[in-house]
């Protein structure tokens, strides 16, 4: 039984349909692709695909031949096992080296079959500069260039043009939030929204028909109240064990912190802002996958402008530019006067996409290697379409300076990679934002300086007070930053039992310059029965990435030299903790797959296996 690669010829996925169902500021996606084999040989269909970083992808199955067959969080080798001996298998995983991608592989499809995959999985919505929450179905997977030094290679990522696409899709999306829904835009053609309640808490609106996969599918969701504190507990999983993640409570918190106007008043006019711009070839296309807008260049370019220009006097500022090699405007950061911005200004006009591959890792380590400026916080500023395929490399040499500098990322034009934008921001303890067209670039450029130019938060803690009987056991980390009016979202898992009609409470204590400030919101601790474990398995996302961020912290802080015996042993530990968690939430990991064995046709597959790369 052999296998062979071609290039795509006749396509076997024709279509995709999507359904969208939004709870408040969470998003719980079922996506549906259906496959044909219209070739006269056995075909492995690899479809590799860009996902919302942080996305909790919890459920698998495959339908083919009137049968359906449920996938399994597995170890990944189980797959190639069950080709080899002729059966059909399905195999869904996530990419070793990027979170925001995945490899979704229909085996032995024999000619003529057809065959549907179903995925779902559920996201925090992110709030944008004017309230929406946002929620984007990417349409193409960009090329992540590799550094030759590079420690790991990109998993195996697949790319394809962008342009029309010879499969349909459809979507649809069903609205529902206590603040009231005001208003859904798109850049795509939607239906008019419809209200399913007279007080228009509940709605739904789908794409147009006749959509054209070859673009972002981004919606807008506006609501009436949209930052509004809230918190859902949501109860376990009867059928799981008491005191683990999934059969115990688990709280979700939603705060949208507001600093007192006496204190928050006098941003800082001092600090060192260093802006790192990606030059590479790929900056050189369009915004749109669709081949329409700007060059994601020249978006760069007014996206650095504009910060430049609202600058404080009194700071100190650099400029560097990064492709196959990197460049900076000045040897060392320089005070910001008016003759330095006239400068900086004359080469920002002039800069190019003419510097060659994306290798972020060089200019982010000579940036580090420069001594901060006493009395001059460093604030990172990175601009790039996020085409890179060493990304856990790049956000752990973030996270090793984490101590220095605050990091603020934009990820320009559509496809750019959220795990790398989201990953470098969350590791600098800074803000993340994509720029996919002309419309919001102001507004997102002056909330990032906004946000570095904000007072420094300090000694953060978070308190639980909950009645005699309960134990409460915090998922997510305390945060190590704190932005206005941005908001906060953080789990805890809740052990034991209490009378439901009594009422917990949430304390974040900091410190705002001199003045110690505090965010408290009380709740009810009766669980909501009926939400589908999806606050669960977030909860279970959120612990995994933790766990996951710190395995390849440590992973490149090794480099090239030999593990210790106890490094080995410490990596083992973190690897087992992941796999019981994913397994126990039936949440994908970069260490399981979700695997789906059709163990009840009766005969193999015969002939050699072509694979086609969609």
């Amino acid at each position: 039984f052999s296998r062979s690669v071609c290039v795509c010829v006749s396509v076997p996925l024709k279509g995709i349909s999507v359904e969208v169902r939004v709870q408040g500021f969470v998003a719980d996606v079922s996506s549906t692709l259906r496959y044909e084999n219209c070739e006269s040989s056995p075909l492995e269909a690899v479809f590799v695909f860009p996902m919302e970083e942080g996305s909790s992808l919890y459920h698998f199955h495959a339908q083919i031949g009137g049968e359906r067959i449920e996938g399994e969080i597995r170890e990944k080798q189980q797959y190639d096992d069950a080709l080899s001996s002729g059966q059909q298998a399905f195999l869904l995983e996530e990419s070793e080296e990027s979170g925001d991608v995945f490899r979704l592989s229909v085996g032995s499809l024999p000619p003529g079959q057809e065959a549907s995959v179903c995925l779902s999985y559920v996201s925090e919505l992110a709030v944008e500069v004017d309230g929406a929450l946002r929620y984007c179905l990417p349409a193409v997977l960009n090329p992540r260039y590799t550094p030759a030094e590079s420690l790991t290679a990109p998993g195996g990522c697949i790319t394809v043009p962008a342009g029309p696409v010879p499969y349909s899709l459809s979507l649809s999306a069903q609205l529902s939030s206590p603040a009231g829904i005001s208003a859904v835009k798109s850049n795509c053609a939607l239906s008019e929204l419809e209200y399913l309640r007279e007080d228009q808490t509940q709605a739904k609106v789908s794409l147009a028909p006749g959509h054209l996969f070859n673009q972002d599918v981004e919606l807008l969701i506006y609501y009436s109240r949209p930052h509004q504190a809230s918190v859902t507990v949501e109860a376990g999983l009867e059928s799981a064990a008491l005191g683990s993640l999934m059969g115990d409570s688990v709280v979700m918190v939603s705060l949208y912190p507001e600093f007192p106007a006496a204190v928050d008043t006098p941003q800082s006019s001092c600090g060192e802002f260093v802006f790192l711009v990606d030059r590479s070839g790929s900056m050189d296309c369009p915004m749109s996958n669709e081949g329409s807008g700007p060059m994601r260049i020249e978006s760069a370019r007014n996206t650095l402008l504009l910060l430049l220009k609202s600058l404080p006097l009194g700071c100190f500022f650099n400029i560097y530019g990064f492709g196959s090699n990197f460049e900076s405007f000045f040897p060392e950061s320089v005070e910001y006067t008016q003759e330095t911005m006239d400068s900086a200004l004359e080469k920002v006009k002039g800069m190019q996409a003419d510097l060659g591959g994306t290798e972020i890792l060089q200019p982010l380590k000579d940036i580090y290697s420069k001594a901060c400026k006493p009395g001059h916080p460093r604030q990172l500023f990175v601009f790039t379409d996020g085409e890179v395929g060493n990304t856990k490399q790049v956000i752990s040499e973030v996270q090793k300076h984490a101590g220095s500098h605050r990091c603020f990322t934009f990820g320009i034009g559509e496809g750019a990679s959220t795990a790398l934008i989201k990953g470098m921001a969350r590791a600098g303890s800074g803000h993340p934002d994509f720029i996919t067209g002309k419309d919001r670039l102001q507004p997102k450029v002056m909330q990032s300086l906004r946000f570095a130019l904000q007072p420094a938060v300090n000694n953060l803690l978070l308190n639980w007070d909950v009645p005699a009987g309960l134990e409460v056991v915090p998922v997510s980390e305390t945060p190590r930053v704190l932005f206005r009016g941005h908001r906060l979202i953080l789990y805890a898992q809740l052990r034991g039992k209490c009378d439901g009609s009594l009422v917990g409470r949430a304390t974040l204590q900091y410190s705002l310059g001199e003045t110690p400030q505090k965010i408290e919101i009380s709740f009810k601790l009766q669980p909501e029965q009926s939400t589908g474990l999806t606050t669960h398995r977030l909860a279970a996302r959120t612990l995994i990435r933790t766990l996951e961020d710190g395995e390849s912290m440590e992973e490149c802080s090794w480099g090239e030299e030999e593990e210790t015996a106890e490094e080995k042993e410490k990596k083992k530990r973190v690897k087992e903790r992941v796999v019981q968690i994913s397994t126990e939430s039936g949440v994908i990991s970069s260490h399981t797959a979700f695997i789906a064995v059709n163990k009840n046709s009766s005969q193999a597959v015969q002939g050699p296996l072509i694979q086609r790369n969609i």
